[in-house]
């Protein structure tokens, strides 16, 4: 089984909003997930990113892929760089 953190889409027509997930690569965009690790509001000034950092990091050493798009979300937050020190620190 293949995990991936990606984004969900919610909200409104034209005005959305992203929950940041773990969930199977098999699944659809929307449908069913393993776990909701944070958030996302592109819509706010500055936009807003929520994402729980203990949990992210978790599912980075275990070995999920983040999509592109998550992937950004994750390097703003400043946890790619934690996951790669956490990964050479373990090597």
């Amino acid at each position: 089984m293949s995990v991936k953190i990606r984004l969900k889409r919610m909200g409104a027509k034209k005005s959305p909003f992203y929950r940041v997930v773990v969930s199977d690569s098999r699944s659809p965009r929307d449908g069913r997930f393993i776990e909701e690790i944070g958030i996302y509001d592109p819509l706010k000034d500055p936009a807003q990113i929520n994402i729980n950092e203990d949990r992210a990091l978790y599912w980075l050493q275990t070995g999920a892929q983040p999509s592109d798009s998550a992937r950004f979300l994750l390097s703003q937050a400043g946890l790619m760089a934690k996951a790669h020190e956490a990964r050479q620190r373990s090597k």
